[in-house]
């Protein structure tokens, strides 16, 4: 019986680290990023050419969204050279503005015709996107998902990652 109980607990624990990424969207990792769509900038548009582009789809009622924000203007600041954040939301630009704790320092949008998050079958949030200069997506889902989550690290790792390929390339020419 212990036996049995301990090969039981061993696959359970087995399985719960094998789980794959869960995705409340329709996975676009490696592939073209849709048009940036939004329907109001409520921020100034950002220039995003040449740069990584975060989009975080968000709503302020949504309590993980919100815990996320003072991570992204983190973000927003330590890849200041290299990384462009976006907030999306499919609230009316009053809903969001009334938002002030957390304050968002990073570029926001509304499309609350969602037409992104259609785009994307977005179904749950918050849900981010990492884009690179060429439009391609470099990283995609839950930004606080155990096992994934959007760090520091992961985006540093691609920066690097896309910026050794450059250099890779342009040696070739």
């Amino acid at each position: 019986m212990r036996k049995t109980v301990l090969l039981l607990t061993c696959l359970f624990v087995l399985n719960a680290f094998s789980q794959e990424k869960r995705l409340w969207a329709k996975s676009i990792i490696n592939q073209k990023a849709p048009k940036l769509f939004v329907e109001k900038w409520l921020s100034e548009k950002p220039e995003t050419k040449g740069k990584f582009v975060l989009i975080d789809f968000w709503a302020t009622w949504c309590g993980p969204c919100k815990r996320a924000i003072p991570e992204l203007n983190r973000f927003k600041s330590e890849f200041a050279n290299d990384l462009i954040v976006i907030g999306i939301s499919d609230e009316s630009k009053e809903v969001v503005n009334a938002l002030t704790d957390p304050k968002i320092e990073y570029y926001s949008a509304i499309d609350t015709q969602r037409k992104m998050y259609g785009a994307l079958e977005i179904q749950g949030i918050p849900h981010c996107l990492l884009i690179d200069p060429n439009g391609i997506v470099r990283w995609e889902g839950y930004p606080i998902l155990t096992g994934f989550m959007l760090t520091s690290k992961v985006i540093q790792d691609i920066i690097d990652n896309y910026k050794s390929q450059e250099t890779a390339t342009d040696k070739l020419k």
